[in-house]
């Protein structure tokens, strides 16, 4: 397996930071253009890592908020069990 390959189960914290170091050592300009290519090749890879985990957490807030939609939606929609209707739509405190 190769470097490149072992980063597909980088977390995206890890993804960055490399990311952040790929991008340091090419804008110093003292790499040879093989070693240029090498990073620019490893660094598109890691930014797919990058893409799939924000995907992810893309897809999971959705899920949480629809999920919390529907609750706040059902509970404001129940009326409590316990408390008697009132057909003159006055307040009861007792």
């Amino acid at each position: 397996m190769s470097k490149i390959e072992q980063k597909t189960d980088l977390s995206f914290e890890a993804a960055m930071e490399r990311l952040e170091q790929i991008v340091s050592q090419m804008e110093s300009s003292k790499l040879p253009l093989a070693e240029l290519l090498l990073r620019y090749e490893e660094g598109t890879k890691l930014i797919a890592v990058c893409n799939e985990h924000l995907g992810a957490a893309e897809n999971r807030i959705e899920t949480l908020s629809r999920n919390l939609s529907n609750r706040v939606q059902g509970s404001a929609t129940e009326r409590p069990k316990d408390q008697p209707t009132n057909s003159t739509n006055e307040t009861s405190l007792f």
